[in-house]
């Protein structure tokens, strides 16, 4: 299968982040921003068909925006990505948005940037997609500084980008936004979700952004000053610390889980114990572990804690054990349903495995009944 193009950036243990472009542009969009995000992301971004490197194959004429979030779910699944957050500009945050609402459980976060739930209605890309199916891009990228940025700053790569872009993938990306409005299911999106409007933005101005922002259950909204419709590479500082607190959720949100799962004394050992070698580990297992997965509505915190007693059990790691055994009583388990748990051990992990565990939890809550 042909995938889009895209480049990743970071580390491969770190959480995902994929980033999407605007019409007309290529991942270039994301220059002066990806690259400190992949400090402490893996970053993907990817190119629409028929802009950058992506084949222009990959879009036909009466595209949606459904078919283009389809494409970006195949890139992921070829990474082994299963849950990402997501980042997109204009088109790519109608994808974000389409992805939010028909394939929540792959995202966990989501920022859109300058674009919309509706894109003014479907004439004026339709009008486009004609336009650019008889005449080509050259006219239209001629006066992509006028759309894209304020005052006289421009990005000649990305200028050059729309204008070598593939017009018949260029009208079929039109076409998709023509087809597209999503404002009545704003609403259904669960996702911690980010609007970031350019104030000087005519293509998609503050009140779309204000409008997704009113819709979406605990959505944050910032508004840039001085920014126009391609924010991140006008203002990508700006861009970049909304883009690091709304991402930071994601560690202090697991914090708090890590807290109440495991209690405080043992989280603040944990915290004392950190130094600046092991700060970036300890980020990694509040935000993934424990902000993404233990937060995760499908098992409920007893599953999770049967699930986990055994597979500490299977791996030999009984300090471990100890700690969640505890765990496991905070989310309500019995100490009769953890000997059940470590007696299904016994038959699918191994008689030692199971002897060893269950001296360190009978070890264990004889210290929490307070009879040892």
């Amino acid at each position: 299968m042909t995938l889009l193009n895209h480049r990743a950036e970071g580390p491969s243990s770190a959480p995902p982040l994929l980033l999407g472009p605007s019409l007309g542009t290529s991942y270039a969009l994301w220059d002066e921003v990806a690259p400190e995000l992949s400090i402490s992301h893996r970053v993907v971004r990817w190119d629409l068909p028929g802009h950058g490197g992506s084949a222009a194959g990959l879009i036909k004429a009466g595209a949606t925006v459904g078919d283009l979030a389809g494409l970006v779910l195949a890139l992921a699944d070829s990474l082994g990505i299963e849950r990402f957050g997501y980042a997109g500009v204009s088109l790519g945050g109608a994808v974000g948005l389409h992805l939010a609402v028909h394939h929540p459980e792959r995202l966990s976060s989501l920022a859109v940037i300058c674009s919309s739930a509706h894109f003014n209605g479907s004439r004026p890309w339709e009008e486009r997609a004609a336009l650019v199916r008889r005449e080509g891009l050259a006219a239209l990228a001629e006066n992509a500084d006028a759309r894209w940025f304020a005052g006289d700053f421009t990005v000649p790569r990305l200028v050059r980008d729309h204008r070598d872009a593939d017009p018949e993938a260029y009208a079929a990306c039109c076409d998709a936004l023509a087809a597209f409005d999503l404002r009545d299911r704003l609403a259904e999106i669960a996702v911690p979700t980010l609007l970031v409007a350019g104030r000087e933005d005519p293509a998609t101005p503050p009140s779309h952004l204000r409008e997704i922002a009113d819709a979406v259950p605990g959505a944050t909204l910032v508004e840039l000053p001085g920014a126009s419709h391609l924010a991140p590479a006008q203002c990508p500082e700006a861009v970049l610390t909304a883009l690091r607190a709304h991402l930071g959720q994601g560690a202090s949100r697991g914090m708090a889980v890590r807290r109440e799962v495991l209690g405080d004394a043992h989280v603040d050992r944990a915290q004392d114990r950190q130094t600046p070698f092991t700060a970036r580990f300890q980020d990694f297992i509040s935000r993934y572990a424990w902000g993404e997965i233990w937060t995760d509505p499908t098992l409920s915190r007893r599953e999770r804690s049967m699930i986990t007693l055994t597979a500490l059990v299977a791996h030999g790691h009984y300090d471990e054990l100890a700690m969640h055994v505890r765990a496991a009583r905070r989310n309500g388990l019995t100490p009769e349903e953890i000997g059940a748990v470590l007696l299904q051990t016994a038959v699918y992990c191994g008689v030692p495995a199971a002897n060893s565990a269950f001296a360190t939890a009978q070890r264990v809550l004889a210290e929490e009944d307070g009879t040892s």
